[in-house]
């Protein structure tokens, strides 16, 4: 009986052994694979989301002022032209009987 036993001791141990060692290997081969597409991706020239985000409210604010200043510009030529009639002499209708 206490052959089996010290077998089956033996036999647990070399499992625990062996799944120690492929937990080791499988942390390496994430590390390893980690650093690869880091590398991969540095190549790429990809900005990171947060540059991509600022960038993009930059750009979204610099349209609203555009579109503020448009409508401003358009406002104040209405203005001008209308300043411009008022000012304008009349001209004089000459008939050419």
């Amino acid at each position: 009986m206490q052959t089996r036993s010290r077998i089956l001791d033996d036999i647990a141990r070399l499992t625990n052994g062996a799944a120690g060692v492929a937990s080791g290997m499988r942390d390496e081969v994430e590390t390893l694979v980690q650093h690869r597409l880091e590398r991969v991706l540095e190549g790429l020239d990809l900005v990171r989301r947060e540059e991509f985000e600022a960038v993009e409210a930059v750009a979204i604010k610099a349209r609203e002022e555009q579109e503020a200043l448009e409508k401003r510009v358009a406002a104040l030529e209405k203005k001008l032209a209308a300043s411009a009639r008022k000012k304008a002499p009349a001209k004089p209708k000459t008939d050419k009987s």
